[in-house]
């Protein structure tokens, strides 16, 4: 799993764990869309929510989750990437995941100081075009990342699977540290 605040670097980083190490890259937003255009039940469901500007429950996103990783039964590994953002999702995940006989063998926390995320998603925002890179949006966007999503680095520390790495440097470097840490958990 790889998580950090907004513009920490999770998705280039997980680009690059999914080229080096063959993984699934499970992103819940994609599956969202996914389950909502090929119309199943759980994306009949999600949609309902969706529409309307709402979160989709945890139950919802878990069971496509699930039903996910029965299909990929085949695939070396998964890379979560978003997911979980609670406590209370890293349980259900965990809970999910010992069905299959599996469970989260990493976290990967890319840690960088708030003045560097706001300037990386301000040049992003600038480069993309994207309207929710503006400063406003990033402040309240941490704070959420802050409240919500940032105890989960306690729930894993805990199970002592959580490695912070450094996400300020090169891509590669920092790409670096992250695969010296998972081929230490290969070997």
């Amino acid at each position: 799993m790889i998580f950090g605040a907004p513009g920490s670097g999770k998705g280039t980083q997980s680009e690059k764990l999914v080229a080096k190490y063959a993984l699934q890259h499970v992103s819940t937003g994609e599956i969202l869309r996914d389950e909502i255009e090929a119309n199943t039940e759980l994306g009949k469901l999600a949609g309902t929510y969706m529409s309307k500007g709402e979160l989709v429950p945890d139950r919802i996103v878990i069971d496509m989750l699930d039903s996910l990783i029965e299909k990929k039964r085949h695939v070396k590994g998964f890379i979560f990437d978003g997911f979980p953002r609670t406590v209370t999702q890293g349980e259900a995940l965990s809970k999910m995941l010992s069905k299959h006989d599996e469970d989260v063998n990493a976290v990967i926390s890319l840690e960088v100081d708030d003045g560097e995320l706001v300037d990386r998603l301000l040049k992003r925002g600038q480069i993309s075009g994207r309207s929710d890179d503006n400063r406003e949006t990033i402040e309240a966007r941490l704070k959420v990342y802050y409240n919500q999503t940032s105890p989960l680095k306690e729930f894993y520390r805990a199970q002592g699977i959580l490695k912070e790495i450094d996400g300020v440097g090169t891509v590669d470097e920092i790409f670096q540290t992250i695969a010296n840490e998972i081929d230490q958990l290969i070997k």
